[in-house]
């Protein structure tokens, strides 16, 4: 099973073999005698590709599933001798604010060095359906004050308003505080439409009857700063990303952002349950 995820992952047996630290030939015939095995194909390859068939794509959902199932009762009876273990998967926005991860992660690291930990960049809603499916172990999540999470424990960990991030040349910079009036005429980067880092913009907007443009899209805040030093576009962040070299104001009746430590309600894993009673 291990063979085939790695197969699927990397769609190349080569890397798949070098992943498996297998010879290429070794890690085919256990394939192909999984194949045989099942009565059907997992994959379609010629020498230059591979893809998933239906069926291979069938029996992987199920092969991760029973590898995880398989390493959680191994972390199970080593955490019961005191040892903790297993794999810890953390999500994290790209607006975090609340907690210094890679301080928090090197720590943990420290104190449970037979843990592996996988770190994931991507938005709140992918993240908690990750951890509803057991997918992923803890996330932090950024969501409007008006949606806390469902489905998932949490916790808050800050609450704060919105600042308008604009260049240094802009004619605004020299503003100490503005209206979401104020912004009507302006150009705007936002994260894209829907995703929960976007929705507590556009909510205070809808809400003050203010119209606002939107043109550019970015999930990377480096891209959405790089926007914003050259002049661009203005954009609503959270006060603690936005370098020294942009201006940040704040917004009378700004939109307000909750960061929230999201995990799994039904029974965490050993790791994810020491991870959390490491954080403050």
């Amino acid at each position: 099973m291990r063979y085939a995820i790695a197969v699927a992952e990397e769609l190349s047996f080569t890397r798949a073999a070098e992943r498996c630290h297998v010879v290429q030939s070794a890690l085919s015939h256990q394939i192909k005698a999984l194949e045989h095995e099942l009565g059907a194909t997992l994959f379609a390859r010629t020498s230059r590709r591979v893809e998933v068939t239906a069926a291979g794509e069938a029996f992987l959902t199920q092969a991760r599933a029973s590898l995880d199932a398989a390493e959680r009762a191994v972390a199970d009876v080593a955490a019961s001798a005191g040892r903790i273990s297993g794999t810890l998967t953390v999500g994290v926005i790209p607006t975090v604010t609340a907690i210094d991860i890679p301080a928090s992660l090197g720590a943990f690291h420290h104190a449970h060095p037979a843990v592996r930990i996988k770190l994931r960049g991507g938005g709140s809603d992918e993240f908690i359906t990750a951890i509803a499916t057991g997918s992923m172990d803890i996330a932090v999540l950024g969501l409007p004050d008006t949606m806390p999470p469902k489905g998932v424990a949490s916790r808050i960990l800050a609450r704060e308003r919105l600042v308008v991030a604009v260049s240094a040349e802009h004619p605004l910079a020299g503003r100490r505080r503005l209206r979401l009036e104020d912004l009507a005429d302006e150009t705007f980067v936002d994260f894209p439409e829907g995703t929960p880092g976007r929705v507590p913009s556009d909510l205070a907007f809808q809400a003050a009857g203010i119209r606002r443009e939107v043109a550019f899209e970015a999930m990377s805040t480096d891209l959405i700063l790089g926007l914003v030093r050259h002049n661009l576009v203005v954009a609503l962040l959270a006060p603690a990303v936005v370098p020294d070299d942009v201006r940040a104001i704040p917004v009378i009746g700004g939109p307000t952002r909750v960061e929230y430590l999201a995990w799994s309600s039904f029974n965490p894993s050993p790791a994810a349950q020491a991870f959390l009673d490491s954080l403050p």
